[in-house]
């Protein structure tokens, strides 16, 4: 069992104790959204988006969610959740055939299925063919 995270900021607390102003996205006890919340920048530093776990090299490992971040942009409520940085474990890396078989998916988007070559670009896929054995796919005059 993992020990229990403080999820109170101070800063907002003092603030909301002082002035009796509750910032709106503000509930660390899950009281009012059910799931402790947080405003944008305001989350404790021991919890991490994906995104902000991916950049560390990490992944969540299966853990669910333990708080969330609430904002507005524009008219929409948008969310962001958290994970515990101590949970996480390092990302996966490819192994040596899964990267071989990337490359040969990629190499196979390149070449022509009518004149054999395989071209700079991605051949496109409404017509199969590169630029030069279908020159009107190329969006030149049509």
């Amino acid at each position: 069992m993992t020990a229990p995270i403080a999820l109170h900021f101070p800063v907002l607390d003092e603030l909301a104790e002082r002035t009796g102003i509750a910032v709106e996205f503000y509930d660390p006890t899950g009281a009012r959204y059910g799931f402790p919340t947080f405003p944008y920048h305001y989350a404790p530093d021991n919890l991490a988006t994906r995104r902000q776990l991916r950049a560390a090299g990490l992944r969540p490992d299966g853990h669910d969610p333990v708080a969330q971040i609430l904002w507005r942009h524009r008219a929409q409520r948008r969310v962001a959740y958290l994970y515990r940085r101590d949970l996480a474990k390092p990302k996966w890396s490819a192994s040596p055939g899964q990267l071989a078989a990337v490359a040969k998916a990629l190499e196979a988007r390149r070449t022509c299925r009518h004149c054999g070559i395989t071209r700079p670009y991605y051949i496109p896929r409404s017509t199969g063919a590169c630029l030069v054995c279908e020159p009107a796919a190329g969006g030149g005059g049509r």
